[in-house]
């Protein structure tokens, strides 16, 4: 569901979302069905409420721009209602930079 140009066209809007919440973007990929990101956050930020965000609001410009996405969505979602949210802390950055940048590849 996620092909281009539906996904090249949220990777611009969470680009857009991300940078507006003051968060640092390090890699972005969309695939068929799913969505990494790694960005950093402060530690203020509420990530359960960016998340929501992001989905939300990616959503409803995608359903707007795409109105065919419409009628191939989960009962009318583009998202699930869940997510998978994991710090990097000490690992090397740039091996989980490549491996998001990657994925659209395998």
């Amino acid at each position: 569901m996620l092909a281009r140009p539906v996904g090249d066209r949220l990777k611009e809007i969470l680009t857009e979302l991300i940078v507006e919440a003051s968060c640092t973007l390090v890699a972005l990929e969309a695939e068929f069905d799913h969505v990494h990101i790694v960005f950093r956050a402060k530690p203020t930020h509420q990530l359960s409420k960016l998340v929501n965000s992001l989905k939300g609001v990616s959503s409803r410009r995608l359903f707007q721009e795409f109105p065919w996405l419409k009628n191939r969505s989960w009962k009318g979602h583009l998202w699930s209602p869940s997510y998978f949210i994991v710090t990097v802390g000490g690992a090397p950055l740039d091996v989980i930079k490549k491996y998001v940048e990657t994925q659209r590849e395998r």
